[in-house]
């Protein structure tokens, strides 16, 4: 068991960084160990976990001996190897941290207060990203906190249309003649950007839940908010990431 000598102890109790990277991709074969702007991918979510101030363990599960060894290589651990059954495309999240949580209880009698998921496809969180949220969710106690990012106003809902017998109409059926004419006029809303999750354990294992009854928002820039999926996801996150300069962004 290892944790950084910088970090510091969470009054709730320690905090475990679960990075989950599978060997298998169907929209890029790999991604995980591919190279994105000099490095494999899943290294970004390691380090993001080795350098947060919060985080005790960062962890990642895996069924590939190639992620292993790249997830070492940037400091985190690999204490088991993830089940084939649970590193089908279809796998359930939760069904993944819940093997993460139960093995640890067993093999090392270790459970963690809260989970932090940091998903290896959105290589622009950083480490500063990662405290901030946690010391959010800390302050206001939820349940679960989510990364998210602000729609655009010209993909606000309230400006999205249906067709209803060949005629245009506002999203869930409300007649086009009531859409706001102004941007100003639309309230804020958001979308999952896939960063950070962070949940407390009881949840996960009592609940069978990732959000249970109170999930917070951290709500993080727009272009920050890189989710990869796709060849066109992936060059826009390594010209974003060639692009940085700031120390901070860098971490």
């Amino acid at each position: 068991m290892t944790a950084s000598s910088d970090n510091r102890r969470s009054p709730a109790g320690p905090l475990l960084g679960l990075v989950t990277a599978r060997g298998g991709s169907k929209g890029i074969p790999r991604k995980n160990i591919l190279p994105l702007a000099g490095k494999p991918l899943v290294q970004y979510a390691c380090q993001c976990g080795v350098a947060s101030r919060w985080i005790d363990r960062t962890i990642v599960s895996t069924d590939c001996d190639q992620i292993a060894d790249a997830a070492r290589q940037a400091g985190a651990e690999t204490p088991f190897v993830r089940p084939t059954h649970l590193a089908g495309d279809d796998t359930p999240s939760l069904d993944v941290v819940l093997h993460a949580l139960d093995w640890l209880q067993e093999h090392e009698s270790w459970r963690p207060a809260y989970v932090v998921l940091l998903q290896p496809t959105a290589p622009l969180r950083t480490a500063f990203h990662v405290d901030e949220a946690i010391e959010r969710l800390l302050a206001v106690g939820g349940d679960s906190l989510v990364s998210v990012a602000r729609v655009a106003s010209h993909n606000h809902p309230d400006w999205q249309l249906e067709m209803h017998d060949g005629c245009l109409v506002r999203f869930g059926g409300r007649p086009l003649a009531s859409i706001p004419t102004r941007r100003q006029l639309l309230s804020p809303t958001f979308v999952r950007n896939g960063a950070i999750y962070i949940v407390r354990r009881d949840i996960i294992q009592q609940r069978r839940s990732l959000y249970g009854d109170r999930p917070v928002a951290y709500e993080m820039p727009s272009e920050l908010s890189v989710n990869i999926d796709t060849p066109e996801d992936w060059r826009l996150a390594e010209a974003r990431l060639a692009a940085r300069r700031t120390p901070r962004e860098a971490a």
